[in-house]
């Protein structure tokens, strides 16, 4: 059995000055944030120019350093950016790493950069400015599928479909109008990410560890640098608070239980038992041994993804719901959560959008669907109502109709005149112009009703909203 041997590190940290001995091999990997951190490199770099330009700006920093700073921190961007800088594995974290490869470049002004802040208050910083960088692309992603699902409607406003409650057919609808309801709640996952947006747009720099800083520093020019409302207005917080985190993830997996919810609709409609819809053969996959087979993966897989979504968010609200202020080194485990999550968001997105866009849908199928559904009874009962009869009574007599034509295989616009008077004197030949299908959808004209009219009422106001 081979003996247990401790490796240190040689390269020395920008903290080693307390420690006597270099860090474990192992535990420096585990400390380690770098290989997820990177990727907040240009808002790290932008982040470090607004602290630079302030610390100058108020005497802190000389001007000449403060150049040096600037250009120096440019070209490490310009450097990544192209492929030409690649990230040191053995840099504990993104800050380490630019700080330490600006020092190299600059030499002695690099370690000035430094002055009056913390890495506690420069990830949270980070972090900031990445979300909001990416909470924007998302919106853009978003407004891209509320724009194919709203094109679908329009197209599909007078395709006659059933509606359903329970999974049961129950009233006749446009297929343009349920599909609506998902433009809707898009729109709304529009407002909830921008409304998180809102108020993590704060800058925390200048928090410094915990306490803020004695140096005269000027944390609202820093803040209108970096386009903030304002600044966070207790230090305490201002390093240890991961609310917008979590309400961004919130936003997101309603956004996927949204996704999930037309993802499940989009793999019955495609089944062979309802056929509503067919997918481009694009965004769907077949089978290695049943020839026959075209399966909705792109939607399956959507569907799946929802719970990682959910997963990252219930992680993080674990990890921070018992910590001590301030900042503590679980916090770390925030970006990898965070990151995920937005990843996912945007592969669903990116993905389903076009296969939303080019799906077909079968017109002929969703109108026989609604007429063997019988979901114009009620409509059937409203016209004996109509002509004086009780509503219960005339429910009765539409549930024996309806009976009898189960029986006899035809729905209740095929069921004779002769046998409708059977049952009662009231029924005329009007009835069957009352309870055509399109009549019974085009005729609940009220304000985001089933009726074309209505369909495309909606349609004009998410267009409005998206401004197009």
């Amino acid at each position: 059995m081979r003996g247990r041997q401790s490796v240190f590190l040689i390269m020395e940290k920008m903290w080693a000055g307390r420690f006597e001995k270099a860090l474990d091999k192992k535990a420096d990997d585990f400390n380690s944030s770098l290989r997820f951190d990177c990727r907040m490199y240009a808002q790290d770099i932008k982040g470090s120019i607004a602290h630079a330009t302030m610390l100058a700006k108020q005497g802190i920093l000389s001007n000449a350093d403060k150049e040096l700073i600037i250009d120096g921190l440019a070209g490490i961007l310009e450097d990544i950016d192209s492929g030409k800088l690649t990230f040191d594995t053995e840099a504990e974290d993104i800050h380490m790493f630019v700080e330490a490869e600006l020092t190299k470049r600059i030499g002695d002004a690099g370690k000035r950069l430094h002055t009056a802040r913390s890495r506690n208050d420069q990830v949270a910083l980070d972090i900031r400015l990445y979300l909001r960088d990416k909470a924007a692309e998302v919106v853009a992603l978003i407004k891209e599928l509320v724009l194919a699902v709203t094109n679908q409607a329009e197209k599909n406003a007078d395709v006659i479909a059933p509606g359903y409650t329970h999974l049961q057919r129950a009233q006749p609808i446009s297929f343009g109008h349920h599909l609506m309801a998902y433009s809707m709640m898009l729109l709304r996952d529009i407002g909830r990410i921008e409304d998180a947006v809102k108020r993590m747009n704060f800058s925390p720099l200048g928090s410094c560890a915990l306490a803020g800083t004695t140096y005269p520093t000027n944390r609202m020019f820093v803040a209108e640098q970096l386009g903030f409302d304002g600044i966070t207005r207790n230090s305490i917080d201002g390093v240890s608070d991961r609310d917008f985190c979590l309400e961004l993830m919130s936003a997101f997996s309603i956004l996927m239980t949204h996704l999930s919810r037309f993802s499940e609709e989009i793999i019955l409609w495609s089944s062979w038992e309802f056929k509503f819809i067919d997918l481009d053969d694009s965004y769907t996959t077949g089978s290695s041994i049943m020839p026959q087979k075209k399966n909705p993966d792109m939607a399956e897989l959507v569907r799946g993804k929802t719970g990682r979504v959910f997963g990252d968010l219930m992680g993080l609200l674990t990890t921070l719901k018992g910590l001590p202020l301030a900042y503590n080194k679980d916090m770390q485990e925030d970006k990898e959560a965070v990151f995920d999550a937005l990843d996912t968001v945007v592969m669903c997105l990116e993905v389903f959008t076009p296969m939303i866009a080019t799906m077909q849908v079968n017109g002929d199928v969703t109108y026989r669907a609604a007429q063997k559904g019988f979901i114009n009874a009620t409509d059937l009962a409203d016209y004996l109502t109509k002509k004086g009869m009780p509503f219960r009574a005339a429910y009765k007599i539409v549930g024996t109709i309806v009976g009898e034509c189960i029986k006899k295989d035809c729905v209740l616009d095929e069921y004779p005149l002769e046998a409708y008077k059977a049952h009662s004197e009231l029924f005329a030949e009007d009835l069957y112009t009352e309870i055509a299908l399109e009549t019974c959808v085009n005729k609940r004209n009220s304000a985001g009703g089933a009726s074309a009219k209505s369909v495309l009422e909606q349609v004009a106001y998410v267009r409005e909203n998206l401004g197009e």
